[in-house]
């Protein structure tokens, strides 16, 4: 298991609030479980879906939801966890640090709670969610068009995310894959 991603976890148990908020709520021979699963390699698909209802119903209940971006606060929690989860690639070198420089800023992380505060933008952020899972193209284009042109809460928050480049480096191509047409990696 990642250092880092251990770091995290034991800061975060560490924290009485974080354990009363998920006390009385998880199944943790369920998570127990489902982690294991995913640990192995060649997992079925359905296990990915098992993970995101898990997810989904985690963030609506308001115990969790809290006691999740209450640790994001945390830097001794917050830092390990982005480590871990986006660790530096040599094809993407601009990635993690676009995505750790926009978790240490309080602006973005004040729009990501307001974003999952909101009931129906997470309905919606599900729903795109499901699609990506599902391959329906369609379906997440549409669900995001109505994030945009609804939810103020989202714009603001991927403009928070441009400022630190995260849209720009999670849209730039590996600089392993070669460019149409001249055999050259693209920038």
């Amino acid at each position: 298991m990642n250092r880092n991603l251990v770091t995290a976890l034991q800061a975060a148990w560490g924290l009485p609030e974080f354990r009363n908020g998920l006390r009385h709520i998880i199944d943790l021979d369920e998570v127990a479980v489902l982690l294991a699963t995913l640990s192995v390699p060649d997992h079925d698909h359905e296990v990915d879906r098992s993970l995101l209802r898990l997810l989904r119903s985690s963030l609506e209940t308001g115990e969790i939801r809290e006691a999740v971006l209450l640790l994001l606060e945390q830097d001794e929690v917050r830092r390990p966890l982005v480590a871990a989860v986006v660790p530096p690639r040599a094809d993407r070198p601009g990635q993690a640090a676009a995505i750790t420089a926009a978790s240490e800023d309080p602006a973005v992380r004040r729009e990501v709670r307001t974003v999952l505060d909101d009931a129906r933008v997470r309905a919606l952020l599900w729903q795109a969610i499901e699609a990506q899972v599902n391959d329906d193209r369609g379906g997440l284009v549409r669900r995001a068009a109505v994030l945009f042109i609804r939810h103020p809460s989202v714009p603001r928050l991927a403009w928070a995310l441009h400022r630190h480049g995260v849209l720009r480096e999670l849209r730039r191509p590996s600089t392993s894959a070669p460019a149409e047409g001249n055999g050259q990696p693209r920038a």
